[in-house]
């Protein structure tokens, strides 16, 4: 969800400004991919690197977050889409840490619709993570690393019960992943907008699922013997 603070900076408001926008981008991002029947959603929050912005902006992130999901939580029960918290949930301040986990009990039987958090997040670390709780694993008995396989690494993932991508959309016109779900984004296709994220409309999440449709997705295949099949 890049360009709040771009956004902002260019109308001469505070970068806070331009999270509050992108906050009602979010809502609108949330409605749109249910009315297209996407059934998962994951959004990049906040990376493990953005602990590197100005302190006052990260409070004033921090409080946004709060608010945006007491503020939400209603929504999603009412829409039944389930919470997901993705990243290195500890190291949050305890009031988020409490909001996320209320909110994360109070829709964890929904199935149809998961709406993922990206929190603290960083792929780097993820595979940190997993190769840590991989080696926990083999010591206790509990896996056989002989035969150790891609699929077996999954469970020890923050992903470990969603779905890979299908879609990447990165707003701004950036043209990098930034450390965002790089393993799980191996055969992603990458939609490019440049629309600051608090413009990003229901419009444009239409124009990247249309560009999405137009991908021919081979996975190691030639288009031939995709034909053939």
């Amino acid at each position: 969800m890049d360009g709040n603070g771009r956004w902002a900076n260019e109308r001469s408001l505070p970068r806070i400004e331009g999270h509050r926008r992108g906050a009602e981008a979010v809502k609108r991002t949330l409605a749109a991919a249910q009315k297209n029947g996407v059934k998962n959603i994951t959004l990049y929050a906040f990376s493990v690197e953005n602990w590197n912005r100005p302190k006052d902006e990260i409070d004033a992130l921090m409080d946004l977050l709060d608010r945006f999901l007491k503020d939400q939580l209603p929504e999603l029960i009412k829409r039944k889409i389930r919470l997901r918290v993705i990243g290195r949930f500890k190291e949050l301040p305890k009031s988020t840490q409490e909001a996320l986990r209320k909110a994360e009990a109070a829709t964890a039987e929904f199935t149809d619709y998961t709406l993922g958090l990206a929190l603290n997040y960083g792929s780097r670390t993820e595979v940190v993570d997993a190769i840590k709780g991989v080696v926990k694993a083999s010591a206790d008995g509990d896996i056989d690393i002989s035969n150790f396989r891609y699929d077996d690494l999954r469970p020890f993932l923050y992903t470990g019960d969603m779905p890979d991508p299908d879609l990447v959309i990165r707003t701004s016109g950036e043209l990098r992943l930034s450390n965002f779900l790089m393993l799980q984004c191996a055969y992603a296709e990458i939609h490019i907008t440049k629309t600051r994220w608090p413009d990003f409309k229901e419009s444009d999440f239409a124009a990247a699922l249309d560009d999405f449709a137009n991908r021919e997705r081979r996975y190691g295949k030639t288009s031939q013997q995709l034909q053939e099949t």
